[in-house]
């Protein structure tokens, strides 16, 4: 794997805050710049009572910050200060936009706006502040937690025991600095909760009550969001402590109901007071009923509010795809909203969430008011299933529903990240280019241990173009940064990129002894868990005792548990295989398979009692070892292994394949197959503005690579100019053979059923072939499962040498990983073969 050598020998220094830019936060003293902290005394934050309560929260969190960053929790005294404030709310800002020392033409009126500027002489008794405004509460709010971000106080101060970065001196340039959200509604979805964030919550404050989710709350804002889809596993947010709504409204976040909790109400809200069937068709007016009191109940609330209906435990409404039915309940409901509010339904913010089956309305014609948000979603697994079409305008425009957790089909997912932010980076960037702007909402799970990922997709759907490939390749190492400072930040970067590509491979649920071949790929796998392990602990090492904590939870806990599991699988296979053989290495098999498995019990432990003082308490409790269908088994079980007789005392000896090292030109075959990876082409051919790039780290083994832009009508004739890759091979001999193509397991969002690519050789005619032909569910689950679609030509070699394989685009958002031409049938394997030589 590329940089573990890397990883272990050096760890590299990253430079200090970058001084640059209007407004722009620096740790060395700048020409005419304002020190916000000197000598450890902070300056005092000035606000106005009568700005939203929301606002004078997150001001008191500022002054807390300041005063954690400099050490000093009390304000110095002198003319200058830090003025934050709501444009109309705030009696000193509204006086320098009349006088015009506060230029807001570009931020009042504009959502969730705000401009950071150093003003001069801004109110009598003070000569110079930093001034933050809003042009709405949440702009406020935001600007304040962005200038938290700046000094060194992590989103994740108190979720992640993340400790603020100190500076004894801290300036703050001249100039002015405006932001806004892209995305309109950004936010997460707290689902799967129970038994990890469900015990966690119930053993520290006694349940999903107010106490628990300020802290969720703030979260969220720190992080830029501001809408919450709330806990909803046999709790009710408004039920089980009127507080949870009233703190949220205070605090400035919006609430919103899950995909399958129409106007409002929690899921079990039906169960405590429903009557008769959740039955549209049997019992229309109790349901009526039911929802009008949930509109009722959060009036005037700032709330986004789901329509539509599912069926009774987030299953199907009907068997079939009932369109005149759904399009009834949903004018009904329309109806209630109008009745409640006493205003159209177009002014009260609402969802059509198709999610699963509910797109089978959708594709079937069913339209709703073009006011409402049409929430396109994933499939579960990451990869979006339907997007609008190019150029379509609606009023509520379309958003997206994205998953980091799932519990269903093929297989649960809720134990630790497995997440890859290379893989959300081009599926969130094909939302955007497809103007899905309205709200994107994640499935978190616990919240932890979906740490990074959550700050990744919320950052990026602050301004989705601003993240850029450039940006995103640097994400890890300036996230580090953030939490950890800048001098191991490089390292720490790089250790969660690579743990990114591993696990994404196959979830840890999916995993078991049979997952790689173990004729070559279980020992590569394991070598290449154990070097990250070897990298995160020397990281480890060199932090101030302080940060062990969080780097503990951020960063080494994921790479311990996932490497002692693959550590377990491996020794499992070992000793079947070993068994089989009735050789006495079994035994030393078993031994290793079942230290694994204590260990995975230690490695909690260490979670939930030793780190940060036991704060984190069953918040490692979901299942994850010996998942023999798709839902998870009541504990954590040993798996099956078998010891034979034996008197010998053996030792083991772990050889550890290294990848093959490549020279430059051609690849050639080596037993009858080539491999290479998709990045090494020789050539890559654009045209019509379309470009190539690769993505690092996306993929099973190295990258992907993929088109610059998903916004092309399809390439119905590929050949001559038209976009295309370039692969040199020499072959040993003519005859037929078979081309594979890797790709990633993407999926059709025009929904035309399509993913298609072309291959050739040499001169020959471009041959298409559509990844998504037949696709069925069988299909679809070993495509997200294996976390690849592969795809399979049958080419003619006239002559052994060298030839060229030609990879022509013809669909957009395919992303390609791998190519193998072989001669005969490839084994079983997970990851295939290891890219050839060249010379």
């Amino acid at each position: 794997m590329r940089r573990l050598l890397f990883l272990l020998l050096f760890l590299w220094a990253a430079p200090a805050l970058a001084c640059e830019g209007p407004a722009a936060i620096c740790t060395e003293k700048a020409p005419n710049g304002l020190e916000l902290i000197e000598a450890g005394r902070p300056l005092r934050i000035v606000t106005d009572a009568r700005d939203d309560p929301g606002v004078l929260d997150a001001a008191t969190n500022l002054r807390t910050d300041f005063g954690r960053v400099a050490g000093n929790v009390e304000p110095r005294g002198g003319t200058e200060a830090i003025i934050v404030g709501t444009i109309g709310r705030n009696a000193t800002i509204d006086a320098l936009i009349r006088d015009h020392q506060l230029d807001v033409r570009d931020v009042a009126g504009r959502w969730e706006a705000s401009v950071r500027e150093v003003v001069e002489h801004p109110a009598p008794g003070i000569a110079r502040a930093l001034v933050i405004a809003g042009a709405d509460r949440r702009g406020t709010i935001f600007g304040i937690y962005d200038l938290s971000r700046q000094i060194g106080v992590s989103p994740w101060n108190w979720w992640a025991d993340v400790p603020p970065l100190r500076h004894r001196d801290l300036y703050v340039l001249p100039g002015r600095h405006t932001d806004a959200p892209v995305v309109k509604y950004r936010g997460f979805f707290i689902n799967d909760e129970d038994p990890a964030l469900l015990g966690w919550a119930k053993a520290r404050f006694g349940g999903f009550n107010h106490l628990m989710y300020a802290h969720v709350f703030e979260l969220l804002l720190r992080l830029r969001g501001n809408l919450l889809w709330p806990a909803m596993w046999g709790t009710s947010f408004y039920e089980d402590d009127p507080e949870n709504a009233r703190l949220a409204e205070e605090m400035g976040v919006v609430i919103g109901t899950s995909h399958h909790e129409p106007l409002m109400r929690a899921h079990v809200d039906w169960e405590h007071h429903g009557q008769g069937p959740w039955d549209y068709t049997q019992n229309a007016e109790r349901l009526r009923a039911f929802w009008r009191e949930g509109m009722d109940r959060t009036q005037g609330d700032d709330r986004i509010v789901t329509i539509g209906m599912r069926g009774d435990g987030d299953k199907p409404m009907t068997q079939g795809t009932a369109v005149p039915l759904l399009e009834r309940i949903v004018a009904d409901q329309r109806r209630i909203i109008e009745q409640v509010t006493h205003r159209p339904a177009a002014e009260t913010p609402q969802i059509w969430a198709l999610y699963k089956e509910v797109q089978d309305y959708y594709d079937a014609g069913m339209r709703v008011p073009d006011d409402v948000t049409l929430l396109f979603s994933d499939d579960n697994w990451g990869n979006l299933r339907r997007l609008l079409p190019l150029g379509a305008h609606r009023a509520g425009g379309s958003g997206i529903y994205y998953h980091f957790d799932y519990v269903g089909g093929p297989r649960n997912y809720k134990w630790i990240d497995t997440n890859q932010i290379e893989r959300v980076w081009q599926q969130m960037r094909l939302a955007d280019e497809y103007d899905a702007d309205r709200l994107w909402i994640v499935n978190v799970g616990d919240i932890k241990p979906m740490e990074f990922p959550t700050s990744f997709f919320l950052d990026m759907a602050w301004n989705p173009k601003a993240m850029n490939l450039a940006r995103m390749e640097a994400y890890p190492r300036d996230w580090a940064a953030a939490q950890f400072g800048p001098e191991h930040a490089a390292a720490i970067g790089d250790i969660l990129q690579l743990y990114g590509q591993l696990i994404a491979r196959r979830k840890p649920e999916l995993l078991d002894a049979d997952t790689y071949s173990l004729d070559s790929e279980w020992d590569i796998v394991k070598g290449e868990w154990e070097s990250l392990r070897e990298a995160a602990e020397a990281v480890e090492g060199k932090l101030p005792t302080a940060q062990r904590d969080a780097y503990f939870e951020l960063v080494l806990h994921r790479v311990l548990a996932a490497e002692n599991l693959h550590d377990l699988y491996w020794a499992v296979a070992k000793n079947r295989h070993y068994a089989q053989q009735d050789n006495p290495f079994a035994n030393a098999m078993a031994d290793e398979a079942e230290k694994a498995f204590a260990r995975d019990a230690a490695i909690r432990r260490r979670y939930e009692v030793d780190t940060a003082g036991g704060k984190w308490t069953q918040m490692m409790a979901q299942t994850h070892i010996g998942y023999t269908g798709w839902q998870q088994p009541d504990r954590d079980t040993m798996p099956a292994v078998r010891r034979i007789k034996s008197t010998n005392q053996l030792t083991v000896e772990v050889t550890v394949r290294e990848p093959r090292r490549v020279g430059t030109g051609a690849f050639v075959e080596d037993n009858g197959t080539v491999a290479i990876e998709a990045e090494h082409h020789v050539e890559a051919v654009g045209g019509n503005g379309i470009g190539w790039m690769t993505i690092p780290y996306l993929g099973k083994t190295l990258s992907g690579v993929t088109a610059t832009s998903d916004t092309f009508a399809p390439i119905e004739h590929p050949g001559g100019n038209s976009p295309h890759l370039d692969y040199a091979v020499r072959l040993d001999q003519p005859g037929p053979l078979d081309l594979l193509v890797y790709a990633s397991p993407g999926l059709d969002v025009s929904g035309r059923g399509e993913q298609r690519y072309a291959v050739s050789i040499d001169n020959g005619a471009p041959r298409i072939v559509n990844l998504l032909a037949g696709d069925d569910e069988k299909k679809w689950e070993r495509a997200v499962a294996d976390e690849i679609r592969i795809g399979r030509s049958r080419i003619e070699i006239a002559a052994a040498g060298r030839h060229v394989v030609h990879l022509w685009l013809v669909d957009p958002n395919l992303v390609f990983q791998r190519l193998i031409v072989t001669r005969g049938p490839l084994p079983a394997s997970y990851l295939g073969p290891p890219e050839s030589p060249r010379r």
